[in-house]
Parts: structure tokens; sequence; C-alpha cells
């Protein structure tokens, strides 16, 4: 049978081009959605609704000057984007992880916390009890895609800052160092470092009122006070 005999074979649909309705209409009568879209939700539509819900968690690594390897584990709040050093060790073992998450369960209820879901990637070094302590205080975990960075970007950019802003300038000698080196950087970003994502405000402080008036702006004093040797900077207006 030639490819003439299998066009004659086809059936034919007529489309009426005088046709007054409009194409979702018919779209619908024939029980096809004109807009799928609108009725499906997208990750990033999910991290706005639910950012007063949300934590994210992930691991940071740096070595040390002697060479040691050593693995931070770091919670942030989407809502307020205030961070959380739950520790530093050079061997993240499944005991020191789900400690370190009963731990965040008990700082987070202290502060009465409403945390429903903890975004994570796949990492290994995840136990399940890490999931099953997050469970047991009703918080859901969520798993990244495997190589999406994307879906954990809050966290992936407070990293990013990290590195560039703190260990990038900083001769770490040993655990107890990079402790007191992550300690003091955490204080500098939840207490001072504004954040573009809430406004330029900062997760522990809300924004100062503004100064309109002329004679305070012209005899503005401000001082600097600075942290680990003057890598990080803090800039008051002086009493």
């Amino acid at each position: 049978m030639s490819w003439r005999d299998h066009a004659a074979l086809r059936p034919r649909v007529t489309l009426d081009v005088t046709t007054t309705r409009a194409p979702w209409e018919i779209l619908k009568e024939a029980g096809i959605d004109p807009a799928p879209e609108r009725n499906s939700s997208t990750w990033a539509s999910f991290l706005r609704g639910q950012a007063d819900a949300l934590l994210a968690c992930d691991f940071i690594e740096t070595v040390t000057l002697s060479g040691v390897r050593m693995y931070v584990l770091v919670v942030i709040e989407h809502g307020s984007r205030r961070i959380r050093i739950l520790g530093a060790t050079a061997h993240p073992s499944a005991s020191w992880v789900a400690q370190a998450a009963k731990n965040l369960v008990m700082d987070l209820e202290d502060l009465s916390c409403r945390a429903q879901f903890m975004i994570r990637d796949r990492d290994g070094k995840f136990p399940d009890l890490f999931d099953a302590v997050l469970k047991d205080a009703g918080i859901e975990v969520v798993l990244s895609g495997i190589q999406m960075p994307r879906m954990n970007s809050i966290t992936e950019r407070w990293i990013q800052a990290c590195r560039r802003e703190l260990l990038d300038r900083t001769l770490i000698w040993n655990q107890r160092h990079l402790l007191h080196t992550l300690r003091e950087f955490e204080q500098f970003y939840n207490g001072h470092r504004p954040h573009q994502g809430i406004a330029n405000a900062r997760p522990l402080h809300p924004l100062p009122p503004p100064i309109d008036d002329p004679d305070t702006l012209a005899h503005l004093n401000v001082g600097r006070h600075d942290r680990l040797g003057g890598i990080l900077h803090e800039y008051k207006h002086a009493a």
C-alpha cells in the first residue's frame, strides 16, 4: 500500500474557522486544561509560601593548617535568614549528626520556633536517625534533587558567603580555632549583616527607624568595631 493509500484512510478533522467561541472554551469542553501551569505549584512558590516554617541544612568543608579536613553542619531559617552552627568535627559519624539534630530540636523548642520542614541534600553523612529525630519533633525532611543545589539555594548562598568573607581569609589552626571563628561569624551574620532577602534587615534585629532630621544627618558619628582581627567590620552610631 502506497503512502497515498495510507493518507486516504486517516480520519479527517474539520475545523470550523467561523466559530466565535474562545479557544479555552473548546479545550475545556474536550477535557483539556487550557492553563495547566496555573494549577501546579513550583518549587520557588513553595519556598516563598512556607518560608516561616522552613529550615535548611548542609555540610561545609574546610581544611586546617595541619591538613585535617573538618566538616561543619549548619542550619538556616528561610524566613528570618538566621544561621545556626551546629558543630564541627573531623569525623561526622551517625551518632554525632544525630546528636546535632537533637541539640537543634531543643534549641527550637526553647525559642518556640514553629518549623515544619527541613531541606537537605542526599549526602550520605545524614543518617536515618537524623530524619527520625526531626520527625519526632514534627519536622518533615524534604530531600533536594540529585545534583540540584538550587533547591537548597539559600544555604548554598550562605556557604559561599562564609567562604568568601571568612574561611578564604583565615588560617584555621585546629577544631577549636575553627569553632571560635565560626561563632564570631554567626554572631556577625545574625546580629549585624543586612540581608537583601528580608528587606536589608538583620535576622535578630529589625530595621532601625529612618533618620529624617537634616541636623541629625549632618552630625552622624559612626564608629567601627572589628571582629577576628579586622576580617569583619561592624558599623554603629556612637552614643
